[in-house]
């Protein structure tokens, strides 16, 4: 089996979505996750974390950045067409502003 990072993107921020949110909505919120990891069973390696700010490094700079990126998960599945119909559903699109969701593949590194 592969292993897929799973990426969910927003243009409202995780902080701001979470500081928004009524301690009801929080909880129904959280539920709609944990019902979603327990539909995707075995395959869910880690559930991941919402993501605060950024930092963009180069060769000689850093600078902050919103690359929308809010959060993350890792699945696993036996191609990257099984791992996106496992997203199926998923809560973030629930989310407030417009989100959408990257699946990449981990790929082997050479001689490991």
């Amino acid at each position: 089996m592969a292993k897929f990072l799973v990426q969910y993107k927003s243009t409202v921020s995780a902080a701001d979505q979470m500081a928004g949110a009524t301690p009801e909505q929080a909880t129904a919120g959280m539920d709609a996750w944990m019902d979603w990891a327990s539909r995707c069973g075995p395959a869910m390696v880690d559930m991941g974390s919402p993501l605060g700010a950024a930092k963009r490094l180069t060769a000689g700079t850093t600078s902050d950045i919103d690359n929308q990126v809010r959060g993350f998960s890792i699945l696993q599945a036996d191609s990257l067409d099984e791992a996106v119909k496992l997203l199926d559903g998923h809560p973030h699109f629930e989310m407030r502003g417009e989100s959408s969701i990257e699946v990449s593949e981990f790929l082997p590194l050479p001689g490991m």
